[in-house]
């Protein structure tokens, strides 16, 4: 198999102020593979890929790409990209205004003789380029015109046509649906076949055995090992990940755990805004309420809707039995409500705050800035959720963006834990962290409704609800088309969402 190895890093050792995010680790690619490389949030996944692709200088190492001879240090992704390394991030870096053709040659653009931009070959060339990854693609067209798997098969087929060798692919299904997922791997296991060697870098651990041939396993900044995917089951691979054996996550829902014959916490009635239909639900104190559906069934906007985060266009609200008007969040704030979003980057984090800063900022939107939090509760607040929640980081004043991310979203959950809210929003709390976070996570949503929080929970994994809720509201293009309890199965679920099935 040596022969056919196309990528080798050795001993490669990386660290950070007071974190060694690498120690002495090796990865090995071979040409025609699908590789995963797997490990919780924090376990150095992609610090070793900031080390391959010249965004981090390595303290230790050495890296050989086939047909260079020698070691190859890279101090850039595009010197990375000449080199036959080609990396497509989970945020998608190419420009929306421009169209796909100009997307394709940005940076690289062929000149005609009198040198101004060819557009006409790059036209031609683009249209070639689609056809041979059999992509059905208008490249005259913005790339904002198009899905967002469809941009993530375009930045794919950009990185195809510089000649990588290697293409490392950082959590790219994290925001598609199972639709589109089954495309992007039918191109991955196209240029496989073609001869690329394949990173991918995911924590949905059903989609590593539905396509990728070898997992390389990372645990605290360390290798764990390297496997064949048929060696390697996956409580064999949750094992090591976790670093011990693993119980079956489905137990972690004990019968009797959730008592929702409390008060009425949230009552929407006939509640509407330009993409939901009208709608009614209700959440009581100690009740976790799913919201389900397909991706784009409206089950974000739902949530928006109570939260105030949406303009609502019909209906009322009441909020513990009296009528209520939340026309903007802080509204909600100030009733004793939290929303953790969706899209953590965009609107949970504020990534160049502290962890202290980050973990305070609704406490004081619900004071009020003329009423500012003394620096000493400040750091009370945040050294108590720090601890509860198990957070890694170095001290309560390490930039949050230093963090992974699954202890960025616990510090987003604990800005809203240290107002001590009655009613909760978790909008997909787990989407792209590890399972150890993802079930300390779920475990806390089930201890919190024990307590006698109301809490609405989304998730795009229907174990995950069916593990963590105990009634579920069904979405379907942007409707409620109705609600589950009791014994609910996946088959159930899955048969509501694709029927309609009223409850």
């Amino acid at each position: 198999m040596e022969d056919k190895v196309v990528l080798t890093m050795r001993n490669i050792t990386m660290t950070f102020p007071g974190v060694k995010a690498l120690d002495d680790v090796d990865f090995t690619l071979r040409k025609g593979e699908i590789h995963a490389l797997m490990g919780e949030n924090g376990a150095g996944k992609s610090t070793l890929i900031k080390c391959l692709n010249g965004v981090h200088d390595f303290d230790n190492g050495q890296i050989s790409i086939e047909g260079i001879k020698g070691d190859i240090l890279n101090h850039s992704t595009l010197e990375a990209q000449l080199r036959g390394i080609s990396t497509v991030f989970q945020e998608i870096n190419l420009c929306p205004n421009l169209s796909v053709a100009e997307n394709l040659f940005i940076g690289r653009e062929p000149l005609t003789k009198l040198k101004t931009i060819d557009r006409k070959t790059i036209v031609t060339r683009s249209q070639e380029l689609m056809q041979r990854l059999d992509l059905h693609v208008d490249v005259q067209k913005n790339l904002e015109d198009f899905s967002l798997a469809m941009q993530q098969m375009i930045a794919i087929a950009r990185a195809v046509d510089m000649d990588c060798k290697v293409l490392v692919l950082d959590e790219p299904t994290s925001s598609l649906d199972d639709v589109e997922v089954a495309k992007l791997f039918d191109l991955m296991r196209d240029l496989r076949d073609r001869g690329i060697g394949i990173v991918f870098v995911t924590h949905f651990l059903e989609q590593v055995y539905a396509v990728c041939d070898r997992i390389t396993v990372l645990r605290n900044g360390a290798l764990v090992g390297e496997y064949p995917i048929d060696d390697l089951p996956r409580i064999k691979l949750i094992a090591a990940m976790m670093g011990k054996d693993f119980d079956d996550l489905a137990n972690i829902k004990p019968e009797g755990s959730i008592n929702s014959h409390g008060e009425m916490l949230i009552d929407a009635k006939n509640l509407g805004t330009s993409k939901i239909k009208p709608f009614d639900l209700q959440i009581k104190r100690g009740e976790v309420v799913g919201l389900t559906g397909l991706l784009g069934s409206g089950r974000s906007e739902l949530a928006r809707a109570i939260y105030g985060a949406d303009k609502v266009t019909s209906g009322s609200i009441q909020a513990k039995g009296n009528d209520v008007k939340i026309s903007k969040p802080l509204d909600s704030i100030h009733l004793g409500m939290g929303m953790l979003p969706d899209d953590r980057k965009a609107e949970g984090i504020i990534d160049d705050l502290s962890v202290r800063e980050n973990i305070i900022l609704a406490v004081q939107a619900r004071r009020g800035m003329m009423h500012l939090v003394p620096m000493k509760e400040q750091c009370e607040i945040a050294d108590k959720f720090i601890e509860l929640l198990q957070i890694k980081t170095p001290s309560r004043e390490t930039l949050l963006k230093q963090l992974s991310g699954g202890n960025q979203q616990k510090v987003v959950i604990a800005r809203w834990l240290a107002t001590d809210p009655d009613f909760l929003i978790l909008d997909e709390p787990t989407r792209g962290i590890d399972i150890g976070t993802k079930t300390e996570i779920q475990k806390l949503v089930i201890k919190l409704a024990q307590e006698g929080k109301g809490i609405i929970f989304i998730s795009s994994e229907i174990e995950e609800m069916l593990r963590t809720c105990n009634r579920m509201a069904v979405l379907r293009d942007g409707e409620k088309v109705g609600e589950l309890s009791g014994d609910m199965t996946q088959e159930s679920v899955m048969r509501a969402i694709a029927g309609g099935e009223r409850g």
